[in-house]
């Protein structure tokens, strides 16, 4: 687990132009932790491999920002913080080139939102566009698949809608600090979507919806998607940007036909044109995602151990009774962690507490953990 210090470095090294994830994760490889790297001297920033206007800017920070008010205002604002370093930080994002270093959350990212797809498209959404949007997000919802978008007018809002109005979750992914919601408009939808998934944003609390920000946050759409869906885009729509990264990261691209004289279906027709798979119906994402399949995936990801303390106290409990302090002697832990793990196993059925502190294994329960 991270502490705050911890943490609100992470934050500090975020805040500064020019140190993305190649810089941060050069500065964790040569410092070992950002603490280190945040009180280091002007030399030892450049043996790190950081050039003279970044180490100036460092310095500025170090000078001009408080990190304790920094995390004290976060806090206050009820934002989560993952780095690279949490075990909750997004797996599927981790895959991408680049991950962002540091997740600033508000609401919940769970472990089932690993099943998700994006629903991007045009602001200036035909009645069409919005008729196919509400099927497939509805679709999705009833069947437990996490609806992401960018909370933007037309397409976008009307998927995080969708999904909300469905009983599902969504994610939105913003182009601004989680505390600057825009459009303005959307700040009580955002409101829902923190109520049943998150909001989540790479940029610091704060930091003003500008253009530049959204081309770059439409990785992250991407990143935390089994697949992309474009429903509608003219030929420079921001969503033909997330269909680039979709495909750079090897996740699959569809896109809804339309006609061929209709501004909000060039842009998707030229991606069917270039290799992105037609939505004819929602049968096509069921089939190329294995849809059916997500329940009893979900199902198994429940008795698999999350991380290596749960795989370690699987390897030490046995269908015998075991009391807490020799669980904690064998599989030399702290006392803490095998009690919050027993917690939460317990919760997902892969072990039970049989009285005074005993716990048995239930033995459907997997003890091999891939990391």
């Amino acid at each position: 687990m991270w502490c705050m210090d911890d943490k609100k470095h992470w934050v500090g090294f975020n805040l500064i132009k020019g140190i993305g994830a190649v810089r941060m994760q050069g500065l964790v490889a040569y410092f070992g932790d950002l603490e280190s790297a945040w009180k280091a001297a002007p030399n030892e920033l450049a043996e790190a491999g950081l050039g003279l206007k970044v180490i100036e800017r460092v310095v500025q920070a170090r000078e001009n920002v408080d990190l304790d008010k920094v995390w004290a205002k976060i806090e206050k604002q009820g934002i989560k913080i993952l780095t690279w370093q949490d075990e909750a930080y997004p797996q599927r994002l981790k895959e991408i080139d680049q991950p962002p270093p540091v997740l600033y959350i508000r609401g919940e990212y769970l472990p089932d939102d690993l099943f998700a797809v994006a629903i991007v498209g045009t602001r200036r959404i035909t009645s069409y566009g919005r008729q196919i949007t509400e099927e497939l997000a509805s679709f999705l919802a009833a069947r437990g698949i996490t609806v992401i978008s960018g909370l933007a007018r037309g397409v976008d809002a009307v998927a995080h809608q969708t999904a909300l109005k469905a009983g599902g979750r969504t994610i939105a992914v913003l182009g601004s600090g989680v505390d600057r919601i825009y459009p303005p408009e959307h700040r009580g939808l955002a409101e829902q979507i923190m109520e049943s998934g998150a909001l989540i944003s790479d940029y610091a609390p704060g930091t003003p919806p500008e253009a530049s920000n959204f081309p770059p946050r439409n990785r992250i759409i991407s990143g935390l998607s089994l697949a992309v869906v474009v429903v509608e885009a003219g030929e420079t729509s921001g969503a033909l940007i997330t269909a680039e990264f979709a495909a750079e990261q090897g996740r699959e691209v569809f896109a809804v036909p339309g006609s061929i004289l209709a501004p909000q279906s060039k842009g998707t027709n030229k991606l069917i044109q270039k290799g992105a798979l037609p939505l004819l119906s929602v049968n096509d994402l069921m089939q190329a995602l294995d849809i059916t399949r997500v329940g009893e995936q979900k199902a198994a990801r429940k008795v698999m151990p999350s991380d290596a303390v749960e795989a370690k106290l699987l390897t030490v409990l046995t269908n015998e009774p075991m009391q807490i302090d020799e669980i904690r002697n064998q599989a030399e832990l702290p006392i803490e962690k095998v009690s919050a793990a027993l917690a939460l196993m317990e919760l997902k059925g892969m072990v039970r507490q049989v009285g005074g502190m005993n716990y048995v294994a239930v033995r459907e329960a997997q003890s091999e953990y891939k990391p």
